[in-house]
Formats: C-alpha cells, structure tokens, sequence
C-alpha cells in the first residue's frame, strides 16, 4: 500500500529534539526520505540510528540555522545527496532561561530570537528559493501555544519568537502558494519532553500542575504532535494555506 511521503525527502531543522525525532519517525514510517539538520553531530547520528534500525531511511547534516550560509549549505547539501526538497519541518527552538520582562538578559533575548525566529526565517529563505525553482514543496514551522495563542508571565522572549514564527508563517504563505510553495505551522502545547518540566519537578508533579490547568487533563505525546505535522505537509491538506494548528488539549481554546 502505498504511504503519503513515498518517494519523498523531508528536512527536519532541530532533529534532535524530541517532537522533531518523533516526526522524522512517521514521515520515515511513511516512506520519506528524512534528513535531520542540527548542531550536535552526535545527537543527529544517534536519531538516524534510531530510524534506520526502525526500517526508515534518513542522513543527517550539521549546520546551524541562525547562520544564513550554513542554512543555504544546508538545504542545498539535502538536494544534491538526494536529488530534491518536497518538505520542511523547521522544528530548530529553545526556551531560554525565563525572567520578568524588565529583568529579562538581553544575550538570553538576542539567543532565543534568534534561534526561534530569525532561524525559521533564514530556514525558510532557502527552502522556499529551492522550492520555488524546482515544482514546489511544503512547509510546516513550529511556533507554540505560548506566543500568539496565550502568554505566561516570565516567557517574554520565548512568546515573542513564537508568535513571529506565527506571523511569518501566515506572511510567507500568502506570497508563495502561487508558486505551489505551502506554508503552514503548528502550535503546540506542553508535551511530554523534557521542555514540560519545570525546574525541580517530578513527573508526578507536571503531570498534577497540567492536570488543573489543561481541559484535556495531561500532556500530549510527541507522537500526537507529529501526526498534525504529518497531515499539514500531506497532500491530504492540499487546501490548507497559512494555518496555525494548535494542538494543545484546550489550553488555549
């Protein structure tokens, strides 16, 4: 039976993080082939292990996507090893140490903007230029529930990137679907990585403080996340331009 990505390459920025690892799964599971681009080399091999031992297929390039030309080494290296680009996931994100927005360190602020935003600009600078040369391709940014959905005291920096990515995403969108260029993001809520802990706690601890605040009682799985990138990139969303898919239990609704 044939699956939705057969045939195709997907590049996933910040692949080894826990969602973006997690999403390389399924889009390999459903017969792309999927490159993970980050800093850490050693994390990056691990994850390919991780896919190929699973029956995936999947490489791996360093690079570092606040860097204009490492973001357009990257992009290219994926199409000259395996001949094109049909999907992005730009998942590259930090938290950054929070504080009240007065108190806030400027070096914190500058590294996650950064990373956040002016990352998935330039990652998307390049992919949307080879896209657009090359038949088109789809797109899906990670933004976050906290940003343009809901704001938490102590994240000033964190909100402000994700909801630029949100706003980018949306702006980018609209310019490029005529050239069959599909740009969309994903808004996640807390999920069970290790993002979701707060400094100290237990999981019996997270699990009690999302339980009151979340409608749908817990945490999502990572794999919950990967299942709505997966359909945004899918031809199965072929209609959907510049959407913002929260997928946060309620947190925000």
């Amino acid at each position: 039976m044939a699956t939705r990505f057969d045939g195709k390459v997907v590049l996933i920025t910040g692949g080894a993080g826990a969602i973006a690892r997690t999403t390389a799964l399924a889009f390999a599971r459903e017969g792309a082939t999927v490159v993970l681009a980050g800093r850490g080399a050693a994390e990056l091999a691990d994850a390919v292990r991780e896919i190929d031992a699973a029956g995936g297929r999947a490489d791996s390039v360093v690079a570092d996507v606040t860097d204009s030309a490492d973001a357009a080494r990257m992009v290219a290296t994926v199409a000259a090893r395996h001949g094109r680009l049909d999907v992005a996931f730009n998942a590259a994100g930090v938290f950054g140490k929070g504080a009240p927005t007065a108190d806030l360190d400027e070096d914190v602020w500058k590294a996650v903007l950064d990373v956040n935003l002016t990352g998935v600009f330039l990652s998307m600078k390049h992919e949307i230029a080879h896209m657009r040369a090359n038949g088109g391709g789809a797109i899906v940014n990670m933004a976050s529930n906290i940003g343009a959905h809901g704001r938490r005291p102590g994240l000033a920096a964190y909100a402000a990137s994700k909801a630029g990515v949100s706003v980018l995403t949306r702006t980018a969108a609209r310019e490029y679907i005529g050239d069959g260029v599909r740009i969309n993001a994903v808004s996640p809520g807390a999920s069970d990585t290790p993002m979701s802990y707060r400094p100290g706690e237990t999981r019996e601890d997270r699990d009690a403080r999302v339980r009151a605040a979340v409608p749908a009682g817990r945490v999502s799985d990572p794999g919950e996340v990967a299942d709505a990138v997966l359909w945004l990139a899918s031809d199965q969303a072929s209609f959907v331009v510049g959407h913002d898919l929260v997928v946060d239990g309620g947190a925000t609704s």
